[in-house]
């Protein structure tokens, strides 16, 4: 338990910014899975469309370190590789 005022404003601003940093590691996650949704779907257009939505997403993450930068550049080096074969395929 916090027992100075100090302390107990630290808990307030780790439990904000935990909430906080929590809701954009799930966005980060949600970007990712419209990604492969729509890759799955099959739809060039609109896969591509949402890959670039996704990465612009997962790059702002990245910058307010949430997630490491090269943890962002991996997941969308796999989903540009699979927006790829997809194209390729049809």
């Amino acid at each position: 338990m916090a027992n100075s005022a100090q302390a107990r404003k630290r808990a307030r601003q780790a439990a904000k910014a935990n909430s906080h940093n929590s809701a954009l590691r799930s966005k980060f996650r949600t970007a990712i899975k419209a990604v492969r949704k729509a890759i799955d779907a099959g739809d060039k257009a609109a896969a591509a469309e949402i890959f670039k939505a996704s990465a612009k997403t997962l790059d702002i993450i990245a910058d307010k370190k949430i997630v490491h930068k090269n943890k962002a550049a991996r997941q969308k080096s796999r989903l540009s590789a699979a927006l790829k074969a997809m194209q390729a395929a049809q």
